[in-house]
């Protein structure tokens, strides 16, 4: 608030107020946030390149998919290609024989899901993936839960 010393002389002492408004800080707060949103905005617009594919439908669709091949590990260290028992040994050579490829020509690119009992150690669960990278199937699918 703003106060005038009024009268001429030295004999009055008259105080008069004015009510003009100090708007000087208001209007540093506003800039000060102007440039705050303006250089937070364009990190907020973050572009992904998409490339999606286009909506017609493949020739060959009238083909049904293969059935995915499903290797489980239980936690007493065997392990299960669908519900015939292998080895880690004779994995690759099983999934091959599951796909429906027993030459075991080509079968490196079917899928193949591997699911794990919650008390599976780490170790086990991994010797099984490295088996499979090793012998290069390398569209392998991870389960967490049962698919129905």
């Amino acid at each position: 608030m703003a106060a005038k010393l009024g009268g001429s002389g030295g004999s009055k002492h008259t105080i008069e107020q004015t009510a003009d408004i100090n708007i000087t800080p208001f209007i540093d707060i506003l800039l000060v946030l102007m440039i705050i949103f303006m250089v937070a905005a364009p990190m907020a617009t973050v572009s992904i390149r998409l490339d999606l594919p286009p909506a017609t439908p493949p020739e060959n669709a009238a083909e049904k998919p293969k059935d995915p091949v499903y290797i489980t590990i239980q936690d007493s260290g065997s392990l299960f290609i669908a519900d015939k028992q292998t080895t880690i040994e004779k994995l690759a050579a099983d999934v091959c024989t599951a796909v429906g490829n027993p030459t075991g020509q080509g079968c490196e690119e079917e899928r193949v899901f591997v699911r794990a009992q919650p008390e599976v150690k780490y170790s086990q669960f991994m010797e099984v993936m490295n088996e499979m990278q090793k012998n290069g199937f390398f569209k392998v699918g991870l389960l967490n839960e049962d698919i129905t």
